[in-house]
């Protein structure tokens, strides 16, 4: 009989192994998110531009960037924009997920068509998008215009209120498919027994729905907003191909801003003092989140 060798040996323990396979992704986690985090950390704290490290200088970026009419004017924007959106993606992908969940002729079809919104490379549909709000070529306006509901053509994206419309509408367009399927999955966990018995009972639909269904799909519903408000929140690509902060800088959320600061500008402390800004606010909701589900899974 063979004797094992020290790594076999080693391997066999529990904890050993166990750090082995993380090892990859311990590795990963490090080169592409920690150490840019701190280095992140490190330009805000400094007055590095392009070309030139610079040196510390402790908070001023940030004294700096509060005092920016712009950068309150992103903090407000970054703020409505991920509440609106979050909760009509939430209305909308619930309401899908619902209706997705019926058996009904085609459904695998249809389940794979409200995927592509969320599939398609976001410059590329954005690209559409733009396309269709173009003053001249909107198919909105010829629409509008044919309905008799509009005599004059539309500035989608160079007015501010509408251009901020437009880009929530954007939004809300690509991430309903990621709730609807998300809650689909958490739909499909609930033991149909349950809704029987409550209908036994005497309840209605609605009454299901609301004492059966939502409470064992609110779990998975805060995971899902989670994910989503993270998202929303650092949204940079969708912004930046319609409008591109624009028109008069009244679209900019936190991740445009700081592009346009420290890249566009060279100024790369003070665009690193953007993206930490929206930090705390981040780290407030994931803690309150997190500890949301935890309650709710201890009931």
């Amino acid at each position: 009989m063979a004797t094992r060798g020290p790594i076999s040996r080693a391997l066999e323990r529990e904890d050993t192994l166990a750090f082995w396979l993380l090892a990859p992704t311990l590795l990963i986690l490090t080169l592409f998110i920690a150490y840019p985090f701190v280095r992140g950390v490190w330009l805000s704290l400094s007055n590095s531009t392009v070309g030139e490290p610079g040196h510390f200088i402790g908070l001023a970026n940030f004294y700096k960037i509060f005092s920016d009419s712009i950068f309150r004017t992103a903090a407000y924007n970054t703020f409505v924009y991920t509440a609106i959106t979050t909760v009509f993606k939430l209305a909308l992908g619930l309401w899908l997920a619902l209706l997705l969940n019926r058996h009904f002729r085609g459904k695998s079809w249809v389940r794979a068509f409200i995927l592509l919104p969320f599939i398609i490379p976001t410059v590329l549909s954005t690209l559409a998008w733009k396309w269709m709000f173009d003053p001249t070529f909107s198919v909105f306006n010829w629409l509008f215009w044919k309905l008799h509901i509009i005599n004059s053509r539309i500035n989608w994206l160079g007015d501010p209120e509408l251009a901020m419309g437009s880009i929530m509408m954007v939004n809300v367009w690509r991430g309903v498919p990621f709730y609807a399927i998300s809650l689909l999955a958490g739909l499909q966990t609930i033991n149909p027994d349950l809704h029987e018995a409550a209908a036994i009972d005497g309840a209605n639909r609605f009454q299901r729905f609301w004492y059966v269904t939502w409470p064992l799909l609110l779990p998975v519903t805060m995971v899902v907003v989670l994910f989503s408000v993270i998202q929303t929140f650092a949204d940079f690509q969708l912004v930046y191909v319609l409008t591109g902060g624009g028109p008069a800088n009244a679209t900019h959320l936190f991740a445009t801003y700081a592009y346009q600061i420290g890249i566009g500008t060279g100024l790369l402390s003070e665009g690193a003092a953007i993206s930490l800004a929206m930090f705390p606010a981040l780290l407030l909701v994931v803690v309150f989140q997190l500890w949301y589900i935890r309650k709710v899974e201890n009931r």
